[in-house]
């Protein structure tokens, strides 16, 4: 017992003084006892929500960019922001400390500990932690669903040939005649918000992105199903997505509160519009592409100028307590607008307004209001003669009406709990419609005769670890 017990104390003042040698190069090492600063999930949610805003690679001020580990450390006109394991010498860490921060540029500045932060992840090293992305999807590689996403948009091609579809990380094309799928197209974004279509069709828009990571605008060339390009923008998914007339510009509405407009050809960001107070929802083009109109949360209908970004008018009386505007439409032919959202009534407006505002505010360039739908109304569309109008709602219901006089002509059953996406066939003849349940349904436009019903994608048996973890990621 006595052998036993010495060897004890021997091998525990052994392990005293191991401890006592070890633990200031923990505390060296942790900075008094905490982990090293993760790049990758602390230092990047600051900087998306800082100063991505007017660092990305559409609107680089000062050049500088921070939607990269490589693009940050690079640094901008002003020399290199980062200097690992020197923050007094970084010019970041200058940039955003003091009494009046440089930056960000018309925020709030980043809060001392959020500072210390930055300043710790370079002295440690500013290493990238970022995760290898590991991406198997593509060309014959598709999301495999045991249960339908909900369909939050589709549209017509111009030669109505195909309906396009919106899926998860994809867009499914079908052919018009036997409602076949024949092509999918595979991107990065997880979430689908918009589709649309050049007036040629030669190129299709897919607006959307991936929640709080990235927003993205991905255009396809409708020839060969290929991706033509990816442009980025914003941190988080972005909506509404449409072309200017000679599709040289695209414009879309982002949950930062603005409107971005990019030159397709160069992917330069020509505007970033901030005059919305909340999310934007979306944005449509004036017939000859000379202004643009935005709506979303704040239940503004904004009228801005392209080549200038100017703030013109708010096109509606905003205070009338119309609530959300969650989709709008413009006429084919015509610079009218119509729009819907939270209160159920579809409205008209013209697009320019003719007659002085008033002190009272009055909705001078309301055309017509027409009846409230059964529930808040998630999409409209025009037919392409500009002679009738759909609205699909929460109510599960879809409603197609005459512009002119506002007479409904049919009544259809779009989805069990909501239809979230209408678009007309170019010929007038017929109504697809899309929303909770993944169905596809197509309707006689005169009679409201359902014609077809399908998945909005194929549906595969459960079964694989693959297939569930896909299916999470839908939802």
């Amino acid at each position: 017992m006595k052998i036993s017990l010495s060897r004890f104390m021997i091998h525990f003042g052994v392990y005293l003084l191991c401890l006592a040698a070890w633990i200031p190069l923990v505390a060296a090492d942790n900075h008094g006892g905490d982990s090293s600063v993760s790049y990758h999930s602390q230092i990047v949610p600051i900087l998306k929500r800082s100063c991505q805003g007017c660092h990305h690679p559409g609107d680089p001020n000062g050049d500088l960019i921070v939607t990269t580990y490589a693009d940050l450390t690079r640094g901008g006109m002003a020399g290199e922001s980062i200097i690992p394991g020197k923050p007094d010498d970084s010019l970041l860490i200058e940039l955003i400390s003091g009494d009046e921060p440089a930056m960000p540029q018309n925020q709030e500045p980043l809060s001392a500990e959020e500072v210390e932060m930055f300043r710790r992840w370079i002295l440690e090293g500013a290493r990238d932690d970022t995760p290898v992305e590991v991406d198997d999807m593509g060309e014959g590689n598709y999301p495999t669903y045991t249960v339908p996403p909900v369909v939050t948009a589709l549209a017509y091609s111009p030669d109505g040939s195909t309906l396009t579809v919106s899926g998860f990380r994809e867009v499914l094309l079908y052919d018009t005649v036997n409602f076949e799928l024949k092509a999918r197209l595979v991107g990065k974004s997880h979430r689908i918000e918009s589709l649309t279509y050049t007036t040629d069709g030669k190129v299709l828009g897919v607006a959307g992105g991936s929640p709080a990571q990235f927003g993205e605008v991905q255009l396809w060339d409708t020839e060969t199903n290929t991706l033509i390009k990816a442009m980025r923008a914003s941190y988080d998914t972005v909506y509404g997505l449409s072309f200017s007339p000679d599709a040289s510009r695209v414009a879309f509405g982002c949950s930062d509160q603005t409107v971005r407009v990019l030159s397709v050809e160069d992917e330069k960001e020509l505007i970033k519009f901030d005059n919305h107070s909340d999310w934007v929802f979306g944005t449509i083009f004036s017939v000859d592409g000379s202004h643009f109109v935005s709506c979303g949360r704040d239940t503004a209908l904004k009228l801005v100028e392209v080549d200038t970004g100017s703030f013109v008018d708010d096109i509606n009386s905003s205070n009338k307590g119309y609530g959300e505007i969650n989709t709008i439409a413009r006429h084919p032919s015509k610079d009218q607008v119509l729009s819907a959202g939270e209160d159920r009534i579809p409205r008209l407006y013209k697009i320019f307004r003719e007659i002085r505002r008033d002190v009272g505010n009055t909705d001078f360039n309301l055309i017509q209001a027409y009846e409230a739908q059964s529930g808040t109304i998630e999409g409209v569309a025009f037919s392409a003669d500009g002679s009738r109008f759909a609205t699909g709602s929460a109510g599960g219901e879809a409603r197609i009406y005459n512009v002119e006089d506002g007479k409904r002509i049919a009544s259809m059953q779009g989805d069990a709990v909501g239809v979230f996406a209408v678009s007309f066939h170019p010929n007038g003849t017929q109504l697809a419609t899309g929303g909770f349940d993944g169905k596809i349904r197509i309707f006689d436009a005169s009679s409201g005769k359902l014609l077809n019903a399908f998945m909005s994608v194929p549906i595969e048996p459960a079964g694989s670890e693959d297939v569930a973890l896909v299916v999470t990621g839908m939802t």
